[in-house]
């Protein structure tokens, strides 16, 4: 297995699932470029892990299950699909304490060894979706 299918299996199974912010420096380059569908972008160790502990904080159980990854040289691209449980506050909607779940891509960039540029494109539409017909309904009086 190439080292950029590796690094990227990392970043899901360790950082992500496991919310396991200790492997960032070796899985990630301290430079980081990060642009999640949820956000315009971070940068560097510090912005991911806000970015990381936002998401983790409005969705319980969160999880990325990869679909699809194809490497090639310095690159890397995956199917992706993102699931949990929404506790907090997201995407301007109260918590609904019902599963979501959406699909997304990733594609990756490496240098010296490590993910140096991440752009995430998630069906945003599709989660908004799942958190309108589950948000809250105020009682009509």
């Amino acid at each position: 297995m190439s080292y950029e299918k590796e690094q990227v299996k990392k970043f899901y199974e360790i950082i992500w699932n496991q919310h396991d912010k200790g492997a960032i420096p070796d899985i990630i380059h301290e430079s980081l470029i990060f642009r999640g569908s949820l956000d315009r972008g971070k940068t560097g160790y510090s912005g991911f892990s806000e970015y990381l502990d936002e998401v983790h904080s409005a969705l319980d159980d969160y999880r990325c299950d990869i679909l699809e990854l194809v490497a090639e040289q310095s690159k890397a691209f995956a199917r992706m699909r993102f699931s949990g449980v929404h506790v907090g506050e997201f995407m301007g909607y109260p918590p609904t304490n019902s599963k979501v779940e959406w699909e997304g891509t990733a594609l990756f960039h490496f240098r010296e060894g490590k993910i140096s540029e991440v752009w995430v494109l998630g069906d945003l539409k599709s989660l908004e979706g799942q958190l309108y017909r589950h948000r809250p309904q105020r009682d009509a009086q």
